[in-house]
């Protein structure tokens, strides 16, 4: 039998014009942006099989999309609703998912699985584990926090902050502190490298090789740092380390250093160092308050990029690796931005206070 002809297509300016955008716009889905060249060839005049000869397709599929178009126009381009299974998780079960994972605890268990919440509410753990992941709940996970006791705590982050949001001109601002007992480790066997699917791996087991503290200052105009390792953390190693700050310095700046509250800082030995350098100055952070030092960040940074899976296996090895990962880090440095205000974090902490200082459940 002979094969149907064609329907012819006619195309307005508008159509036109859509339908070149369709096939030209990043934005637009691959099958919308085929189906709007498939009408542009059909309203050139050429038939179906040239069609789909010269955009490698099904002859088919050219007259499928020229009927819908003929029929429906532009909106008959898109894809229709594809009949699905019907919703059967109701609003009032999703709620009490919600309520019973936050406001209450299983009877033999700390925290809600998604095992024993299932089993709860007559779920399936897929079910609980898409909710879960829908609203951000995570009972398997908690996290630690300890408020400040200092008397002091008010002032003391106004000090600090206001260095970090508006230091004072000629003036150098540094971050100090010490990251001591960095043990150089090494693996009792080989490191076995990555593969494609499989991880780096290393043995759990490892052999000690010494220990090193390193004493830094993060510049907080600059983001660089200054390094200093010793055998030990006592108050005459944090004065040699602030001689090596006044070195390092140019004359003529003040120095503004933010250390935390460890005896160390206020040694006689310190406090006299202080008086014969009178451009130094301490400031010191609230107790039980490390996160306010951003030199804890770089910390933070020099544990996960060169400490965590590094093998050292001499405290020589430990020493060059660390002075060579501060020298590249000086390299390429960049600060650090802090954005909150003093009375930020203050309110937000009393707003805290607040919260827990109800009566216990």
């Amino acid at each position: 039998m002979p094969s149907r002809a064609a329907v012819p297509i006619e195309l307005s300016d508008e159509e036109r014009a859509a339908l070149e955008a369709w096939t030209r716009r990043r934005t637009s889905a691959a099958a919308l942006s085929l189906r709007a060249r498939i009408v542009l060839a059909c309203a050139g005049g050429e038939s179906n099989t040239q069609v789909a000869g010269r955009l490698g397709v099904h002859r088919n599929t050219v007259g499928l999309w020229r009927r819908r178009f003929v029929e429906f126009r532009l909106d008959g381009l898109t894809d229709e609703p594809r009949p699905g299974q019907p919703r059967k998780i109701t609003d009032q079960k999703v709620e009490e998912v919600i309520t019973k994972t936050l406001e209450s605890a299983p009877r033999n268990a700390t925290h809600w699985s998604t095992r024993s919440m299932a089993a709860e509410v007559g779920l399936n753990q897929t079910a609980i584990t898409r909710i879960w992941r829908a609203f951000g709940l995570q009972p398997h996970r908690q996290d630690s926090w300890k408020l400040s006791k200092d008397p002091l705590f008010v002032e003391k982050v106004r000090d600090v902050v206001g260095l970090y949001l508006n230091p004072p001109e000629r003036a150098v601002v540094l971050c100090v502190d010490e990251k001591s007992q960095i043990q150089a480790l090494d693996r009792t066997a080989p490191i076995l490298p990555m593969r494609p699917g499989v991880p780096e791996r290393q043995t759990h087991d490892y052999k000690r090789h010494g220990t090193s503290s390193l004493y830094a200052a993060l510049d907080l105009s600059s983001g660089k740092v200054i390094g200093k390792l010793s055998a030990q953390h006592r108050a005459v190693d944090f004065r040699d380390f602030l001689d090596e700050i006044d070195r390092q310095v140019e004359p003529g700046l003040e120095i503004h250093v933010i250390c935390d509250n460890l005896s160390a800082h206020k040694a006689p030995a310190v406090h006299k160092w202080l008086l014969a350098h009178p451009r130094v100055q301490l400031h010191f952070t609230p107790a039980y308050s490390s996160w306010i030092s951003q030199v804890e960040r770089w910390f933070a940074e020099l544990q996960r990029r060169c400490l965590d899976r590094g093998v050292f296996c001499s405290l020589d090895e430990l020493t060059a690796a660390l002075e060579a990962w501060i020298e590249l880090w000086n390299a390429t440095a960049r600060p650090f931005k802090w954005t909150k205000t003093a009375d930020q974090i203050i309110d937000r902490i009393c707003r805290y206070c607040s919260r827990i200082s109800g009566p216990a459940h």
